[in-house]
């Protein structure tokens, strides 16, 4: 196992660095620069040239991206060209945290809800709750999560006042059970909205995947041997179906985290999504190029935990 981590983990050097070259490439591609759009007529115009020589956007195209590569290795990605005197490690630490909060409320509630009722349709086929998982599967795989956060929005924080509708906290200051009870429940809404269309997969999968194993051999096998209906289930039945879903989870750390773009700008909530949207709108070429080598780098290690938990979860599986 652990001579198959040190691989992957080398096998990510390469992979890491196609995709600097892909991130610099793609914004070199884009039309203008951080000065498009805002020049202002009654400024000289070599101002602005000066200002591009002072950062470097008038060098040729492999030193620009030397330049970032070095810095990128040291873990200096440069200054915010929008937010003067702020470093972009700066910039992505105050809102890293919210962020991460939001993809693991996100987890726990995809994996509470669409693993127990894909069991359990798949144990009651045809059952009034199956059919009922089915719809909001379709319901949840169709619906934009931008739609059915407005929809979320008006109904549970405008008419009904329940849920806070924007924002990480509802006022500074506080400190300890309060602080955690507040930005849960800043959480509900956007982390709801964010899994929506995750938990709807997850269950069609553990439906599919517990229907699979449950008319395999060995399963009858075992009940021929007496075992509890328990036993096979949660000894037997569960460890192999879990295996499609350990694969999805592992994409999901990457997915989970460039699909928070739209819903943290929905909700206003103040994390990487809403600051690579700013970044975007301001052409702020050193944050938007980090984030997406931040969001690249955690798919490669989603990829890398869901091989690990593969092992764990059936011991057939063997990284020798």
């Amino acid at each position: 196992m652990y001579k198959y981590i040190i691989r992957r983990i080398l096998v990510f050097i390469p992979m890491l660095f196609i995709l600097t070259v892909l991130v610099f490439a793609l914004i070199l591609a884009a039309p203008g620069d951080p000065f498009t759009g805002k020049m202002d007529p009654n400024v000289d115009r070599e101002v602005y040239e000066k200002q591009r020589e002072a950062l470097g956007l008038n060098d040729p195209v492999h030193v620009q991206y030397w330049n970032w590569l070095k810095g990128a290795v040291r873990g200096d990605f440069g200054d915010s060209l929008i937010y003067k005197g702020r470093s972009v490690s700066e910039l992505i630490a105050e809102r890293l945290s919210n962020t991460v909060y939001l993809g693991i409320f996100t987890i726990f509630i995809t994996i509470i809800v669409a693993i127990p009722i894909g069991i359990y349709s798949a144990r009651h086929p045809y059952s009034l709750l199956d059919y009922g998982a089915t719809a909001f599967g379709f319901f949840g795989l169709a619906v934009p999560n931008f739609f059915f956060g407005l929809v979320a929005i008006y109904v549970f924080s405008i008419q009904l006042g329940w849920l806070p509708a924007q924002g990480s906290v509802s006022k500074p200051g506080l400190e300890g059970l309060e602080l955690f009870f507040n930005k849960l429940q800043h959480l509900i809404l956007p982390g709801i909205t964010l899994g929506l269309a995750g938990t709807a997969t997850y269950m069609r999968y553990m439906r599919s995947e517990v229907l699979d194993v449950l008319g395999s051999d060995y399963i009858r096998t075992a009940r021929a041997k007496g075992m509890t209906e328990p036993v096979i289930l949660y000894k037997h039945t569960l460890r192999n179906a879990l295996i499609p879903i350990i694969t999805l989870l592992g994409l999901e750390i990457g997915i989970l985290l460039s699909g928070a773009v739209i819903t943290e700008a929905v909700f206003q909530y103040p994390g990487i999504g809403t600051l690579f949207i700013s970044s975007i709108g301001n052409r702020d070429y050193p944050v938007i190029m980090t984030i997406n080598l931040m969001l690249g780098l955690f798919v490669l290690v989603g990829n890398l935990l869901a091989d690990i938990f593969y092992s764990i979860v059936d011991p057939r599986i063997r990284y020798d």
